[in-house]
């Protein structure tokens, strides 16, 4: 199994209150519905306010790597992160367990 992890950092004018953050968000949440490939799938908004932290999160779970990388250009993915390439910046990272 791999888990496909992403922490987003909205731009500085932007905040949970733009249109374009919701939109970005919503995207996010339906890519399980919309993308075979995911196993299981978490995601949501950062609840701390301490500097470092980042303001989404997505936790993703694929059979094997081959999965991730079927995920990745999907044309539902593709969408989501044009939307989030708009807004924010974002790390990411791959494991296995």
């Amino acid at each position: 199994m791999v888990r496909h992890i992403v922490l987003f950092k909205f731009r500085d004018e932007v905040t949970w209150a733009d249109p374009r953050a919701q939109r970005a968000e919503q995207a996010s949440q339906q890519h399980p519905h919309n993308i075979p490939d995911i196993l299981s799938w978490e995601c949501g908004r950062n609840i701390t306010e301490r500097p470092i932290a980042y303001d989404f999160g997505i936790v993703g779970k694929f059979v094997d790597y081959s999965a991730v990388l079927r995920y990745l250009v999907h044309p539902d993915h593709v969408e989501g992160a044009e939307l989030w390439r708009q807004i924010a910046t974002w790390i990411v990272v791959d494991f296995t367990d």
